[in-house]
């Protein structure tokens, strides 16, 4: 009877790795199954279908008025800013009332936006600092990292549309490191996030590039071979060792690979030949700010379906960020804007950009939905929460975050609801339930008051 192949397959070729996604080839027949007990069906199981998870932020709070539903519990109505999320009505829910009061002054005075980021997966008071003696806490997603990442070729994936400094004075008295990381792997070491394109691709899709020699990348890209181009031999051994289902999946796989390397070379073509003016090869970002979410997300997709990781944090700007949304007809910096005070006109135009950060995330979520991985979809094994550190951000408030998770966790969420907790209900307590969930529980986080089950 023929064996399953590995899950952990990859082709290989002139200094590439590329893996796989999951193929039925890839999973134990009924007989094979069978023979290796209940126990180690159900551990066979979960391997081949593994469980995600990526916390994505935004920064300046929300106008929570066209953000919370009005309905409790199933059935709720989409405010304004969750409309674009209609694709996936069912597949989220609306978590009312989490807090984290950690990003609150608590005798440190001024510093929301430093707090509110650095606080958000740790749920600790970061020290007050600009110099080097940082302190926040281990974030949720280096948790969840230390134990699945033993079963990835990454433990965990950082990225974002800016990098930050890591030193300096940037809000307040707190360093910039605290307004630029989310994760944190210890209490005095964050995880820089990686904002350019092409470095995500190379580490997600190209394991052997670093040893990859500068004379063999300039004649690769030169004569503009792609990744692909140097795995075809291995790719057509496997035609012989899958069926019709799983030759048209990597086929598919393949193209969504291609097609990120095709943006990403329109992308980094800054000059015709920057190797002949004594350049070294542009490695900057999409101009445009709509499409580096956009192409971060593809990535995002691509890196859980072929479990290069199985955890990632994507921050959409760094905390406090006044980044101009003309694009959208919103001329004004965002972090300006959030100190509305009360003004009608202002808070129409913070919508504007709420709005537009969900329909960035109503991209992620729908291609999530539409990739499949064995009897269901990617998004189905994932957990996705999306949300900011500060309600209102002309309040600067931390209670009453707003927060959506996404997702079936594998059947341990319970999406299309709108759940409203008891005030200052720590976010860590959510945490929590999805560690459990994830399979490497915690039995505290930062502030965390207990575990929520019913999430």
């Amino acid at each position: 009877m023929t064996q399953p192949i590995s899950r952990r397959t990859v082709l290989r070729g002139a200094g590439t790795a590329v893996a796989l996604p999951l193929l039925e080839a890839m999973i134990p027949a009924g007989p094979i199954a069978a023979a290796t007990g209940g126990s180690a069906v159900a551990a066979e199981a979960a391997e081949q279908a593994p469980r995600r998870a990526a916390f994505l932020y935004v920064p300046n709070g929300v106008h929570m008025e066209d953000w919370t539903p009005k309905q409790v519990g199933p059935g709720f109505d989409l405010p304004a800013t969750l409309e674009p999320l209609c694709g996936v009505y069912g597949k989220f829910s609306i978590h009312s009332h989490l807090a984290q009061k950690k990003a609150e002054a608590n005798g440190d005075g001024a510093g929301d936006h430093a707090r509110a980021l650095a606080t958000f997966l740790t749920g600790t008071q970061a020290r007050k600092t600009a110099g080097a003696d940082i302190r926040a806490g281990v974030s949720v997603d280096q948790i969840a990292a230390a134990h699945l990442g033993r079963h990835t070729r990454l433990p965990s994936l950082e990225i974002g549309t800016e990098g930050g400094g890591q030193s300096g004075n940037c809000d307040s008295g707190y360093s910039c490191v605290y307004s630029a990381n989310i994760a944190w792997r210890s209490d005095t070491q964050s995880v820089p996030k990686e904002s350019n394109p092409k470095l995500i691709f190379d580490r997600l899709f190209a394991a052997g590039r670093p040893g990859e020699s500068e004379q063999a990348r300039v004649k690769r890209e030169q004569h503009s071979r792609s990744i692909l181009d140097y795995v075809r031999e291995e790719a057509r051994g496997m035609d012989r060792v899958v069926g019709v289902a799983d030759r048209r999946k990597i086929d598919e796989y393949f193209t969504a690979v291609r097609e990120l390397e095709v943006r990403l070379e329109r992308f980094s073509k800054g000059v015709a030949s920057p190797q002949d003016l004594g350049m070294a090869r542009p490695e900057g970002p999409p101009e445009r700010y709509e499409e580096h979410l956009r192409i971060l997300a593809d990535m995002l997709v691509l890196a859980f379906l072929t479990d290069t990781t199985r955890v990632s944090t994507f921050v959409f700007a760094n905390e406090g960020s006044n980044k101009s949304y003309s694009f959208i007809g919103v001329p004004e910096g965002h972090h300006d804007l959030s100190h509305h005070g009360q003004d009608a006109t202002k808070q129409a135009k913070i919508q504007q950009i709420n709005r537009f950060h969900i329909e960035q995330l109503a991209y992620l979520l729908e291609k999530l939905d539409r990739t499949r991985e064995g009897d269901g979809s990617l998004l189905d094994r994932c957990m996705i929460v999306y949300g900011s550190g500060i309600g209102d951000g002309n309040r600067h408030n931390h209670d009453d975050l707003p927060i959506l998770v996404a997702g079936g966790g594998g059947g341990v969420l319970q999406p299309g609801r709108h759940v409203v907790h008891e005030k200052n209900t720590p976010l860590t307590n959510l945490y929590l339930g999805m560690l459990d969930g994830l399979g490497c529980p915690a039995a505290t986080l930062g502030d965390s008051t207990g575990r929520l089950t019913e999430i």
